[in-house]
């Protein structure tokens, strides 16, 4: 199976879902962040700096439940043109 490539929209999400990850990240060592999600460090970089711009929802909630980010915040970084309410 051949994935279709990016468009714009999909690469700046996930752009901006990488900026919001390593916000949150701060301080905290890559590689401890990654063992604590269960994912490589290196996953963890391409997420980081956009390079991996549609990572699996597994892997986006265990890095919000590492990160203390909830879900929902992630969901309108993500995907700000379908105007998700908070719900928490």
């Amino acid at each position: 199976m051949v994935r279709s490539p990016l468009t714009p929209e999909q690469r700046a999400a996930g752009k901006r879902l990488g900026a919001r990850l390593r916000a949150a990240r701060g301080d905290r060592r890559p590689d401890e962040v990654a063992r604590a999600a269960a994912i490589s460090p290196e996953t963890l970089r391409k997420i980081e700096t956009g390079r991996l711009a549609t990572p699996a929802f597994t892997t986006v909630a265990a890095l919000a439940s590492v990160l203390g980010i909830p879900l929902d915040e992630l969901a309108r970084i993500a995907l700000p043109n379908l105007g998700l309410q908070r719900t928490g």
